[in-house]
């Protein structure tokens, strides 16, 4: 098999499943118990809590464990925008945001708050001069994916903040999925952070939103005792353990992975370019993610003729629910590239020797299915 779809999901950590299977069959206890068995569990939970902040830098901000990135960018965006609707009901975001932001403020246009969409610049950056003119004395949230999940573009945080706090009742979010493990993610610049354990190697079914201390926000789940007032039930243990160990391990040996991933997009990239595709991320993109647009074939169609040899790659994003990536019409104006788009998506456990016998197959499938 090779896998080429790493942004969808990632391979679970033997180093990680371990720990998972260990705390699952020595904490039995549940965290909000008062006996002994109570108590070991919440102390390992906190543990793990103190770790995911040193990793990430975090120091000064609540960590709300979730079920995963969706209910944290569903949290962060519903949470801040009904606790603080008295201040304003305008919010700005962009076109590269992943459907469980864009989703989300759909359902808030319904409520009657009012959306408006930066516009880009050439390479598909949040253009900071039209951000300025946006910004309102009634905006309350400015929500950014730090790195898109289509193109691989990574967003200066930095830059939109220092417009955004401008605005002292403004809050800025960041959907930061796709960069934990990729790249390394200031979290100085961001009043809210939303990530995900199965994009960093670690378990499916956990992720997490990262608060500034001082943010109230407005719960998504009622009632039980849990890590926090903000998302009631009981904690999962064994998957907050796992998320801490997934997180600490993406960042061990941090730079030569990361140098790795740069030296196998080169290669992938020059081995494209040698065929009849159009080359969708460029030079403010992750090496993680390469987006091409084939033309004359389907992607659908050539997804499942890969599949044929045991080859996984991607149409747009796995959750997308669209029949074309906003993402590459976004940033191309370009109906067809958009509907025609796929994401070849790289790790640090990719080698050359996948990449030759997926350019290979591609090219064959090309020469078969062109028409």
């Amino acid at each position: 098999m090779i896998y080429l779809d790493y942004s969808a999901t990632t391979p679970v950590n033997s180093e990680v499943l371990s720990s998972y299977v260990a705390v699952c069959e020595k904490y039995i206890g549940n965290p909000n118990s008062l006996h002994k068995l109570g108590v070991e569990a919440k102390r390992l939970i906190d543990a793990s809590t103190n770790q995911i902040i040193n990793v990430l830098g975090a120091k000064g901000n609540d960590i709300i464990y979730t079920s995963g990135a969706c209910e944290a960018n569903n949290l962060a965006i519903k949470g801040i925008c009904l606790k603080y609707k008295n201040r304003g009901r305008h919010i700005i975001t962009t076109e590269l945001e992943h459907s469980s932001v864009s989703e989300t403020f759909k359902y808030l246009e319904t409520l009657g708050f009012e959306i408006s969409y930066v516009k880009l610049d050439s390479k598909g950056l949040v253009d900071l001069d039209d951000l300025t003119n946006l910004m309102r004395d009634d905006t309350i949230l400015v929500s950014v994916v730090a790195v898109n999940s289509e193109v691989g573009l990574v967003q200066p945080l930095e830059k939109i903040s220092n417009i955004v706090h401008k605005f002292p009742k403004c809050y800025f979010h960041s959907d930061i999925t796709q960069a934990i493990g990729k790249i390394k993610v200031d979290l100085s610049f961001i009043d809210l952070a939303s990530f995900s354990g199965q994009k960093i190697y670690g378990m499916k079914g956990i992720g997490g939103l990262i608060k500034r201390e001082n943010i109230i926000i407005e719960p998504l789940i009622h009632g039980g005792k849990s890590t926090t007032v903000y998302r009631s039930g009981t904690p999962a243990v064994g998957l907050i353990v796992s998320l801490a160990k997934a997180l600490r391990l993406a960042y061990d040996d941090f730079d030569n992975k990361y140098a790795k991933v740069e030296f196998l997009k080169k290669y992938l990239i020059n081995k494209l370019l040698q065929l009849d595709v159009h080359i969708n991320s460029n030079e403010c993109c992750v090496p993680h993610i390469v987006n091409i647009s084939l033309k004359n074939i389907k992607p659908e169609t050539m997804l499942h003729a890969l599949e044929q040899d045991d080859i996984y790659i991607s149409t747009q994003t796995a959750c997308s629910t669209g029949d074309y990536s906003k993402a590459i019409m976004a940033l191309y104006g370009d109906l067809n590239r958009a509907k025609s788009s796929m994401r070849i998506s790289i790790s640090y456990l990719t080698t050359i020797e996948e990449i030759d016998k997926f350019i290979d197959s591609f090219k064959e499938k090309i020469d078969k299915l062109s028409f």
